[in-house]
């Protein structure tokens, strides 16, 4: 039977697993992102699909990290000089092609950290992105289902998945196909990877301000804009980082 309560059931082992066997992981990453943001640089996160809520979970939110800049595709269009029939094509996450602009469009500079999410890790996108990320001398984080990824063939010419160029893989503890709950006659719903990354963004985002307290530092944390003086506090801290955050609507 089908069922709201038999979801949630079955999520939360799945997630109580994820905190444990990323541990280690979240760890590293963490390392990664707050040496480079306390050496002036900045968190850049992508994602295509459903893998967009990751970004967006880490990128210009309450409670969230101030130095931190989310690419898209739709920036293809929006900052870019592509036309806007380019985002109605629904495997534009598949072209390799877009990731060079994408890449362009971010303008990282020393410091900053990427982080990549797709729950499957083989698209031409991303993972020709994480090549650039990689080829730059970025350190690449990248958020994908271990289970998922290992199971389909790469997409990219090169043969090669988003894991295999990460210095820090974070499984998302997914499994094949991304849904959870069996169909009688075949198939599955009730996804649960945006469940899973969005648990590891906060998980990251609280070992990073640690790290910072650590450090006897003030993390740079967003108030909620709807609270009063949360609009003065974030413009301040965004002021220091002018020209490097997009924020859009």
């Amino acid at each position: 039977m089908i069922s709201a309560q038999r979801y949630a059931e079955a999520v939360r082992p799945v997630l109580d697993r994820l905190v444990d066997s990323q541990a280690a992981a979240v760890d590293r990453a963490a390392d990664l992102i707050a040496g480079g943001l306390r050496a002036g640089g900045v968190l850049q996160a992508f994602g295509a699909g459903h893998s967009e809520a990751f970004a967006a979970e880490l990128v210009a939110r309450a409670g969230g990290l101030v130095p931190t800049n989310r690419l898209s595709l739709h920036d293809l269009v929006l900052h870019g000089d592509a036309p806007r029939d380019l985002l109605a094509d629904p495997k534009l996450e598949r072209d390799p092609t877009v990731a060079h602009q994408l890449y362009a469009l971010a303008a990282p500079q020393p410091g900053d950290v990427f982080v990549l999410a797709s729950q499957s890790g083989i698209n031409g996108s991303v993972v020709e992105l994480a090549t650039l990320v990689t080829r730059g001398g970025h350190p690449l984080i990248a958020v994908t289902s271990v289970e998922h990824t290992t199971r389909v063939a790469p997409r990219h010419p090169s043969g090669r998945r988003l894991a295999d160029l990460a210095d820090v893989v974070l499984d998302n503890g997914a499994p094949y196909g991304d849904a959870l709950l069996p169909l009688e006659g075949g198939g599955a719903v009730c996804a649960v990877s945006s469940v899973t990354t969005a648990l590891l963004a906060q998980l990251l985002t609280a070992e990073v301000v640690r790290r910072f307290h650590q450090a006897g530092e003030v993390p740079p944390v967003y108030l909620s804009a709807n609270v009063p003086g949360g609009d003065e506090h974030n413009l301040a801290l965004e002021s220091r980082y002018a020209g490097r955050l997009r924020r859009t609507a």
